[in-house]
């Protein structure tokens, strides 16, 4: 029985993770909070770094320069009616977004965000498995393979799936200390 294909799903879940922790900001300024924002590039819902420059050129700011002067309006409003919580600013030719100091309640509720994308993370990982097992069950039930290898399956994904929950664990953890680091 052929568990890759159980095993590429998990992956998938650990990069989703690993893709939404980059979204949350911790005090400096980090260029993938942008990468969920999408602006209006002539009609199509566009993500920002195709239709600007994004530098940073200090710790708690980011440059966005617009390819098009016309656009600048455009990403504005876009990010002010995103979740980032932060207004930006512009001088006609480029938009700064300075990110303020995080509070301790702030830092807290942010916290406390990570570790539940981690646990909705682990649940993912863990209703693989359980797809896993039940297809073993099904290959067993129906004289595909015999129990002993079933057995050895089961393990296999077992071992599979503690592997995945420590990095999520770890990934989790490290997000946590770069939130709580003042």
């Amino acid at each position: 029985m052929d568990l890759k294909l159980f095993e590429e799903k998990m992956e998938k879940s650990l990069n989703a993770l690993s893709a939404d922790l980059l979204t949350i900001r911790a005090g400096r300024a980090n260029p993938h909070v942008l990468d969920k924002i999408r602006v209006d590039y002539y009609g199509s819902p566009t993500p920002i770094q195709q239709v600007a420059n994004i530098s940073i050129p200090e710790a708690r700011m980011i440059v966005i320069q617009p390819w098009e002067r016309s656009l600048i309006k455009e990403i504005e409003k876009a990010i002010l009616t995103s979740e980032l919580g932060i207004n930006p600013s512009n001088d006609g030719s480029v938009i700064r977004l300075t990110f303020p100091e995080l509070t301790e309640d702030r830092r807290k509720e942010l916290a406390k965000d990570v570790k539940k994308k981690g646990e909705n993370a682990k649940v993912a990982i863990r209703n693989i498995r359980r797809d896993a097992n039940d297809a073993v069950k099904k290959a067993e039930k129906s004289g595909d393979i015999s129990e002993d290898e079933m057995k050895q399956a089961e393990e296999k994904m077992q071992k599979t799936t503690d592997k995945y929950i420590t990095k999520v664990d770890s990934e989790v953890d490290a997000k946590m200390k770069e939130i709580m680091t003042v």
